[in-house]
């Protein structure tokens, strides 16, 4: 039963973050950010005790609290929407990413013993935030390409390394991140970039 969760976590992961990418309105970015934190959190529950993993969950969905307070300007929120073939194109770069974290997935392994499914979703997350960081210059999707390669790289780093410190400091960057991000939309002024 562990195993299906943890392969549906996976499945919800590539969902969310090829959802992030393909840049809807900030409402339903936030919502699937939401549901991101969600599924990572059941991979977190594969490395650390229930607590420190409900911490993961609870420092995500915090996060998402101070970014969902903010709302864009109104000329950013009318530059996100992108034509179709803007999104056919952001799928499709989506899918080889996908393609790619399975292929080279068997070699991290090797570097990062843990189990084959937390490494495909710290790798899909990192990848995909990074792509989504080098596919925009919008503070709001910069700060959501942001907590997606942090959020990957805490899943791939609590299989090394489980100590509640370093759970901490990872969860005070996740907070920090949101509010300096939050702060960047609030801000910035039209035409300034």
């Amino acid at each position: 039963m562990l195993e299906v969760t943890a392969i549906l976590a996976v499945a919800a992961l590539i969902l969310t973050s090829i959802g992030l990418m393909l840049n809807f309105s900030w409402r339903t970015n936030i919502i699937i950010l939401a549901v991101q934190y969600l599924a990572a959190f059941f991979l977190f529950t594969l490395v650390f005790p229930l607590t420190l993993a409900a911490v993961k969950l609870v420092v995500g969905w915090m996060s998402i609290a101070v970014l969902g307070s903010t709302i864009p300007p109104l000329e950013e929120q009318d530059s996100t929407s992108i034509n179709q073939a803007g999104r056919l194109f952001r799928l499709m770069v989506a899918v080889m990413a996908v393609i790619l974290v399975f292929s080279v997935a068997p070699f991290i392994i090797e570097i990062v013993p843990t189990g084959m499914v937390i490494v495909w979703g710290g790798l899909i997350l990192l990848v995909m935030g990074v792509l989504q960081l080098g596919m925009t210059t919008q503070p709001a999707s910069v700060v959501l390409g942001l907590l997606t390669v942090l959020s990957g790289f805490d899943i791939l780093y609590a299989s090394v390394e489980t100590s509640v410190m370093v759970v901490g400091l990872l969860a005070l960057t996740t907070l920090g991140l949101a509010l300096t991000g939050a702060y960047l939309m609030t801000s910035m002024s039209p035409g300034e970039e």
